[in-house]
């Protein structure tokens, strides 16, 4: 049974047709040792792999009803009857030496370029000539479709735990989609009152959930009045980090031990998402400095998604995300401070249940019909409510494995929303993290200033000492290190 796109969904569709720099897909590439026997995976084994496993994701064969969002009507998820694995599985191979610059430049290209919506809106692409006999996966997959979290699942789904697994098929638990008996309800109507009606009982059924929970909705309620209050009358700063884009784009990365960054976070508390924060604050003021402007005295503001998923919702498809708008101080020129402030920023929102107040706006643009909820849609993700959006995805601590060969590294990738000339994506790998930073070509050709900022900052977190007084800079514990 065909299934209609969430609003959440629809929102990335609609950013797209919004404005051709806004290339919503998100993904990734996974490099890989040579095989055993030497060599890669043929194309051929690449796509019987995917396939074989594709029964536990059925909506990767399945494409959009409508390449656009109708004005009073979302788009659904129905079979693509002339879907072949071969269409969405091809081969590439990078120039020599095949190093870390030629990878993040075939990446900037690949990254550039949309999916086909006349299709199930996902690629896999095969990377050889990578050095040392190494190859590479690359992945792309439109945000309608799933978000990161939800990407990383879809990773597990599709590796290996070890490296001769049992030929048996994966036997993975997929969750039911949510509005089974919400759908069985509604009468059989012409598509867009159908999507009207559903609309409706939406919202009664809404209403019904606060009268029954008075205390969860004035919770929601003062929430969202924080958010608007706080993140839409005062908006986030203009600076040279929004300004209208097209669809071409850069990429850097920053490859970072998981064990560093846990000795800061012992040593100085907070969270590791804190201190890629941090360091992507510092990142960000290098930018900004290095083009002659004063960073903002109220800071930039980062939006930083959150996760939603339950348990048993491990392998759900779609978008269960809210965010947090994060103040990052990028006019604090002393690196503990800036820290300092930071955490004092995320500890102030997650107390003061900010994402609640992000939640419930999107609940409330979700009952708004296509025609109005892409107006709401530019707004929520508009260069007023914040400037750049830093994203950090926890991945498995474990190895994983294809064809035998084990995975090394994951360089992620974010998208681009209208008007927003930057994005950094943090995965954390079996003892590394890598921040994928990715940029409008045009306006970004300092993108390197960018990535070398973030792991300056994180080498002036190392450089912090507990003392009696405090947090305090002993710079001799920095050194360099190679990227």
């Amino acid at each position: 049974m065909s299934e209609t796109l969430t609003a959440l969904d629809a929102t990335f569709l609609e950013l797209e047709e919004a404005n051709e720099g806004a290339l919503m897909a998100i993904g990734g590439v996974m490099v890989f040792d040579p095989l055993p026997e030497g060599g890669v995976p043929s194309l051929e084994e690449v796509c019987y792999a995917v396939a074989r496993r594709l029964d536990a994701l059925p909506r990767y064969s399945q494409k959009l009803s409508s390449t656009k969002v109708g004005r009073f009507a979302w788009p659904r998820w129905v079979p693509d009857e002339a879907f072949e694995i071969a269409n969405h599985v091809s081969r590439a191979a990078l120039p020599a030496p095949g190093g870390s610059a030629e990878l993040c430049d075939w990446m900037a290209d690949y990254f550039s370029h949309r999916l086909d919506r006349t299709r199930p809106l996902w690629e896999i692409v095969l990377i050889e000539g990578l050095e040392g006999g190494r190859w590479a996966l690359a992945q792309k997959t439109h945000h309608c479709l799933i978000d990161g979290v939800g990407s990383v699942n879809v990773l597990q789904l599709l590796l290996d735990a070890e490296p001769d697994p049992s030929e048996a098929e994966p036997d993975i638990p997929i969750s039911a989609p949510p509005g089974g008996l919400l759908q069985e309800a509604l009468p059989r109507l012409p598509q867009p009152l159908s999507q009207a009606a559903e609309a409706g009982l939406h919202a009664a059924e809404a209403g019904a959930h606060a009268l029954r929970h008075p205390r969860e909705a004035a919770s929601r309620t003062a929430s969202l009045t924080e958010l608007l209050v706080r993140d839409e009358l005062i908006a986030a700063p203009h600076t040279s980090l929004n300004r209208p884009i097209g669809s071409t784009r850069r990429f850097a990365a920053v490859r970072l031990p998981l064990g560093e960054l846990a000795a800061i976070r012992r040593e100085v508390g907070g969270s590791v998402n804190d201190i890629l924060l941090a360091a992507c604050s510092s990142g960000l003021r290098k930018l900004l400095l290095e083009r002659g402007e004063n960073p903002p005295p109220q800071g930039l503001r980062a939006m930083v998604p959150m996760d939603l998923r339950e348990a048993s919702q491990r392998l759900a498809l779609g978008n269960r995300v809210t965010s947090l708008f994060v103040e990052l101080p990028v006019a604090e020129s002393a690196p503990e401070e800036r820290y300092r402030q930071v955490v004092a920023a995320t500890t102030r929102l997650k107390r003061s249940g900010a994402a609640a107040g992000a939640s419930t706006m999107l609940d409330l643009a979700a009952l708004a019909p296509p025609v109005l909820h892409a107006q709401l849609a530019r707004s929520i993700y508009g260069t007023r409510l914040f400037n750049v959006t830093i994203t950090n995805v926890p991945g498995p601590q474990t190895p994983l494995y294809a064809f035998g060969a084990q995975l090394r590294e994951v360089y992620p990738v974010v998208p681009l929303a209208a008007g927003h000339t930057v994005g950094i994506a943090a995965f954390s790998y079996n003892g590394f993290v890598t921040l994928g930073v990715i940029a409008d070509a045009d306006s970004t050709p300092d993108i390197a200033t960018l990535a070398y900022g973030v792991e300056e900052g994180i080498e002036e977190l190392l450089a912090l000492r507990t003392t009696p007084s405090g947090l305090s800079a002993d710079p001799s514990h920095a050194g360099s290190r190679s990227r």
